[in-house]
């Protein structure tokens, strides 16, 4: 006689992905505080260069559209 399977509940599917998470987790490997710092200073650093250009960009071609309408 053949087994009948059973479709998994929500609960079992919680579980189930709760326990997947934590063995993920478990795998990776965290920075140390100071590698964590130092990243952080570079993205802040980066996005503060960008932010600086697209400004500059941005000022640039509002002047260059006036010029072309005004003409």
């Amino acid at each position: 006689m053949a087994q009948i399977e059973t479709k998994p509940n929500i609960f079992q599917k919680i579980k189930r992905f709760w326990r997947e998470t934590v063995g993920e987790l478990r795998k990776v490997t965290w920075p140390t505080p100071q590698e964590a710092w130092a990243l952080t200073k570079l993205v802040l650093i980066v996005t503060v260069i960008m932010a600086a250009l697209l400004g500059f960009m941005d000022f640039v071609f509002s002047h260059l559209i006036k010029l072309l309408v005004a003409a």
